[in-house]
């Protein structure tokens, strides 16, 4: 019986071979996005879970709250004593460990010197804790021992050649004593959250010319160490997380705060478990940029859309072919078939073209995934579909869309009645077609939302890449700066100044691109008594030379300025801050006293707001401070070039930098390529998405060809008959599609507003500065789908009316 069934199944594909070809067509292409966009999932959902205790890892992470409750900051590395304190006061922690990226550093091997980007300290339980392969070294002693350090294999390639690395000595940053290689680790994988090239001995951090042993132990405020701990096997976090409160009011110095406010009211630390880190942690400083969940619903949502669609194209191709097959069936049921027998039948034939359309999809998925991963710059893999828990759901797939696409079809063909069939009395389709329309609805309000949020992403990006940020980024170089070099700054800057293509030079903390995490509180003088303030200052330092460079504009006051020795205790500030210290203007500000870290100082200048973080965080208010001679308070160079001489002033700079700095390599970025990297994420969800909605509307047309060739087909005299009247093609092509255009007119109508709150909610909501939902992108959207319908009827409509009559009448 099966073998029958298959077999009458390749006939009818081998027989239309042209509406089987689109039927697989359309299949096929549904099923590969579908199948791509799984690996996507799939690799978003693995991130860390190739560590053998995944589930049993989590990360500290720390609040702060404001003076009246609110949390300001939410910090995914907190201070060092707390790992040891943690472990003592919680027995039931197996083990903690301590990571503190080194931000950039350098190495020294012999005359050749490396600028590293990704060196962290880490320590001798991180192999215990992470799932690492080591190739060179003990991994349980390697890491033990104060001026140790591991590099992958390709920085011992880059540093020894083909030298065994182990036992080899670098130098660090200039140090005097020499770091030991012992051994080398593969790198993490893709689907980690951090990305290490160089584990350097924890315990060195002991060194007091380094950090310091006391520090490590006392010293709450330097949160910069991401911190791990590994729990027993389905251990329940909360036991712990109800007694955090009491440990904080327990271990930490309360210096500072009033009597009746408890240190953790103040702050508190959570538990974070390490495999919601990449899609669900997105805290003010995370080890790297994490992706989020948001984007696996909504990829996982366009691929329901998408099967939803070629399901409901192949309904529509096969009840557009009934007609051809009205007399087999009537055939079938007068010898003696059954119709639950019939319905097996198209059912079967359904999953077989079906299984023929997973096959080629896996092809197609199999040689698109190197292009959808350079676009994208993910590292989707074809061999994930091959895990058991996904390929039991791939192998699913073919039965799954087989019935679902294949079950009207085969009801409504199998309820023909055999003696109206045979003599061709019976108007196939009369009393079914609200359900196809229902169908065709669907298809173009899902269309209509794809193209709505495709414009609306496009826009949004460019909006992000045109916006004015309140400063010029373009060309503008960055780069570390280096201690050494403090003491003849003003000479390197005068030396590059003297080259025209060079602009401006400054130093800062932290530059733009960059969060803003660091306060130290503001009180305001009023009435000759300092009252604290409610809002958070964030600040930077700076000297004189920064806002020149970045062309920052005064909206009242000066800048900082070598001729004034007080400014070492002035401040500037933004214009949000005089509004929330409610200054009212900033002329009003200027003069004004102000305590900030305890320093009184004076207002000096006001700057106009610009964004100094990415487009996602509103401007908040910020101070900036200016540290005079003490380069301790500088992270960062910024060099302004002449847009028009780039390479000669980097030439300029370079060989600058090499006379005044020989033994720090020159290693520089642009500003507008930092601002870039913020957005990446974005760009690579607008290119997936663009990518994945045109071929969803593509199987929509699909559908929509399928249903007027149906519906047409059984017009056939009716055409024949306005002809021979005298009616022309565009009055008959009109008359067709008039139905059909009513029908988008209604999805135009469901599908608008829903893609109006979609958008808004899932997508423009992640930026405080973002483009408005103009009336304008919802017309265009509707006239898009408008056209694209229209031009997919007249194909056939124009078709049918350039027929003679004469062989349509007489065919009837």
């Amino acid at each position: 019986m099966l073998r029958n069934y298959l077999r009458s199944a390749w006939r009818n594909i081998a027989r239309h071979k042209f509406i089987s070809f689109i039927n697989i067509f359309g299949l096929t292409v549904g099923l590969t996005c579908v199948l791509l966009i799984i690996t996507y999932i799939v690799n978003e959902l693995s991130y860390d879970k190739y560590n053998a205790n995944a589930d049993r890892i989590y990360r500290v992470t720390r609040i702060f709250y404001s003076k009246n409750g609110e949390e300001n900051l939410h910090l995914s590395s907190i201070a060092p004593p707390f790992g040891p304190l943690l472990k003592s006061a919680f027995p039931d922690i197996e083990k903690i460990t301590r990571v503190l990226p080194t931000g950039t550093t350098i190495f020294r091997y012999k005359d050749k010197l490396f600028d590293e980007q990704n060196a962290v300290f880490a320590d001798e339980n991180f192999f215990k804790v992470f799932t690492v392969n080591v190739s060179q070294g003990d991994k349980n002693n390697a890491l033990s021992d104060p001026y140790s350090v591991m590099l992958t294999p390709e920085l011992a390639k880059k540093y020894f050649g083909n030298e065994d690395p182990v036992n080899k000595t670098v130098i660090l940053n200039n140090l005097k004593r020499g770091f030991r290689v012992t051994g080398v680790f593969e790198p993490f994988p893709a689907n980690a959250h951090m990305h290490p090239d160089i584990l350097v001995s924890f315990n060195t951090l002991k060194d007091t010319a380094i950090y310091g042993e006391k520090q490590l132990e006392t010293n709450f405020s330097n949160n910069s160490f991401y911190t791990y701990l590994l729990m027993p096997k389905d251990y329940n976090i909360d036991i712990i997380t109800r007694q955090l409160d009491a440990f904080i009011d327990k271990y930490m110095p309360s210096r500072g705060m009033p009597p009746n406010i408890k240190m953790h009211q103040a702050t508190k630390l959570t538990m974070q478990k390490l495999t919601d880190i990449h899609l669900r942690s997105h805290l003010d400083d995370e080890i790297e940029p994490n992706s989020d969940i948001k984007r696996v619903y909504i990829f996982s949502i366009i691929a329901l859309f998408i099967l939803l669609i070629a399901c409901i194209n192949y309904m529509n191709l096969s009840t557009a072919r009934s007609a051809l097959r009205a007399k087999e069936i009537g055939i079938r049921k007068v010898i003696g078939a059954q119709r639950k027998e019939i319905i097996r039948q198209f059912l079967g034939e359904s999953v077989l073209i079906t299984w023929v359309a997973l096959l080629l999809a896996g092809a197609l998925t199999w040689l698109l995934l190197p292009y959808i991963n350079n676009i994208s710059h993910l590292s989707l893999s074809f061999g994930s579909l091959f895990s058991w828990n996904i390929l039991i759901g791939v192998l699913l797939l073919p039965f799954a869309v087989g019935l679902l696409s294949g079950v009207y079809p085969a009801v409504f063909m199998s309820s023909f009645r055999p003696v109206q069939v045979l003599k061709g009395i019976m108007k196939i389709g009369s009393g079914n077609i609200s359900f196809r329309q229902l169908l065709v609805i669907i298809q173009f309000s899902v269309s209509i939302i794809l193209i709505v949020a495709t414009t609306v992403v496009f826009q949004q990006l460019r909006y992000i890449q045109n916006k004015s940020l309140g400063f010029n980024k373009d060309f503008i170089l960055t780069t570390a700066y280096s201690g050494t070099l403090n003491k003849q700054f003003d000479s390197f800057r005068n030396e590059l100044l003297r080259n025209p293509a060079v602009k401006d030079v400054g130093r800062s903390s932290r530059i733009p691109s960059g969060r803003l995490l660091d306060d130290q509180g503001a009180q305001v003088i009023e009435g000759g008594k300092s009252v604290p303030t409610q809002i958070e200052l964030k600040y930077i330092t700076t000297d004189y030379g920064f806002m020149g460079t970045y062309g920052m504009q005064l909206a009242a006051g000066r800048n900082f300025s070598r001729e004034y020795q007080t400014d070492t205790a002035n401040y500037v500030i933004n214009e949000t801050a005089v509004r929330q210290l409610g200054w009212k203007t900033p002329q009003n500000a200027i003069g004004r006293d102000l305590v900030y870290g305890g320093t009184k100082g004076k207002v000096i200048g006001i700057v106009r707001d610009f964004h100094f973080e990415s487009l996602h965080q509103p401007i908040i208010p910020m101070i900036f401070l200016f540290p005079g001679a003490n380069s301790g308070y500088y992270n960062n160079i910024s060099i302004k070039v002449d847009g028009h001489n780039v390479q000669s002033a980097i030439g300029t700079i370079a060989d600058t930098w090499r006379k005044y700095l020989p033994d720090v390599p020159f290693d520089y970025t642009f500003l507008d390529q930092k601002f870039q990297k913020l957005y990446d994420a974005e760009q690579q969800e607008s290119q997936l998405f663009t990518i994945f909605s045109g071929l969803a509307i593509f199987i929509a047309c699909l559908g929509l060809f399928g249903l007027s060739a149906f519906t047409i087909s059984q017009r056939v005299k009716e055409i024949g008959i306005r002809k021979v009247l005298g009616a022309n093609i565009p009055q008959i092509v009109v008359e067709l599609s008039r139905s059909f255009m009513v029908l988008v007119i209604i999805a135009v109508v469901i599908g608008l507003p829903i893609a109006g709150w979609t958008i808004n909610r899932w997508f423009l909501q992640d930026f405080a500065s973002r483009v408005d939902l103009n009336w304008w992108v919802f017309l265009l959207a509707g006239i898009a789908a408008f056209v694209i319908a229209f031009v997919t009827i007249s194909f056939q409509a124009v078709k049918a009316a350039s027929a003679n009559p004469v062989k349509s009448l007489r065919s009837e």
